[in-house]
């Protein structure tokens, strides 16, 4: 497989669609394994959309995004770990919005405005020991106001942080991953990923992570003796453990193109491709696999805009795919007493 010849984003990130700035949080204490990562949109919103997969999401404000309903766009999407207690941070990320301003108009005083901040849950209950330990509106405000305070086009945290601070893929260690691309018109297209999968990212033949075949990245072969050895270790977890089913994947595309709610639909769809390409299964009842969209606008699409639409389609199915394979392979493993989850790098010795 060759290289994918469409370059990525300065930063290979989020944060290469302008105006988009990312912020993580961790829930504080001994026993805590859980935080929440915020997505802020630029001043004024942008067009979002979602697209719900999984047979067991938690989800927040969702039905406010058809494209069939009032709200035409949104300041800032949560991704929270915490199961269905973690939606709280929402309720922080709305405070603070509210105290800048910035919402939906309700009334004829400017401050009068009810932000809408879609959020979606993960399971990550316990894995740190304390079953109680999960993010609520303080870890939410925390989260939105480390990515109000980050400059525009700042690199973004990947790995055991926010929302993948508990996060598990499989049997190895989930996390935040995020990676962009640059077309051929100019326009940018980017994903992050919080990455806490019931089915497996690695190739159970290889291990090479899946993600690697479907998203212009050139797999990486572990020598055969290394995998064995990883397999194996893999399996004696698996029997000591039993079975843990409840995960979700979590996804956020953003571009610069200036998409209708229908066509930010569109993409928060096709996005999931590529999660289907970099996790095996996918979209089963115990995951919430959850992606949603966000466009700024910034860049019109052409006045006969299929072609330039199935591009972006296809790239944000590639960037998401990349960004989970970034999350596994930046992850750190953990070993405390919710369990142990050792990291890719811990298994296979790669970056």
């Amino acid at each position: 497989m060759t290289e994918d010849p469409r370059p990525s984003g300065p930063l290979d990130a989020l944060t290469d669609v302008d105006g988009i700035r990312v912020g993580h949080a961790r829930v504080p204490g001994e026993g805590a394994l859980s935080g929440t990562t915020v997505v802020l949109a630029p001043v004024g919103g942008a067009v979002a959309a979602v697209d719900v997969r999984g047979g067991g999401p938690g989800t927040r404000e969702t039905d406010a995004l058809d494209p069939r309903n009032l709200v035409q766009r949104v300041d800032a999407v949560v991704l929270t770990g915490g199961s269905a207690y973690g939606l709280d941070a929402a309720s922080g990320v709305m405070a603070w919005l509210e105290e800048q301003g910035r919402g939906v108009p309700v009334g004829p005083d400017p401050s009068q405005v009810v932000p809408v901040v879609p959020a979606a849950c993960l399971f990550d209950l316990g894995r740190g020991g304390d079953w109680r330990a999960r993010p609520d509106a303080s870890t939410g405000r925390a989260a939105v106001e480390a990515a109000a305070a980050s400059e525009a086009g700042s690199p973004v945290a990947e790995g055991t942080v926010g929302a993948g601070t508990g996060a598990v893929a499989g049997q190895v260690k989930g996390g935040i991953g995020t990676a962009s691309v640059r077309l051929p018109s100019g326009t940018t297209v980017a994903a992050l990923a919080a990455v806490n999968a019931a089915g497996s990212v690695i190739d159970p033949r290889t291990g090479v992570l899946y993600g690697e075949y479907g998203a212009g990245e050139p797999p990486v072969h572990p020598a055969p003796e290394v995998h064995e050895a990883a397999a194996l270790r893999l399996a004696g977890m698996r029997d000591a453990k039993g079975d843990r089913p409840f995960n979700t994947t979590l996804g956020v595309v953003a571009t610069d193109a200036a998409l209708t709610r229908a066509q930010a639909q569109k993409l928060a769809g096709t996005a999931h491709d590529g999660l289907a390409r970099a996790v095996r299964p996918v979209h089963l009842m115990s995951d919430g696999d959850t992606v949603f969209t966000l466009a700024t606008g910034c860049r019109p699409l052409p006045p006969e805009p299929v072609a330039e639409l199935n591009d972006i389609l296809a790239a944000g199915a590639d960037v998401l795919a990349r960004a989970i394979v970034k999350a596994v392979r930046a992850a750190r493993g953990v070993d405390g007493p919710g369990g142990a989850f050792p990291s890719y790098g811990d298994l296979y010795g790669t970056p």
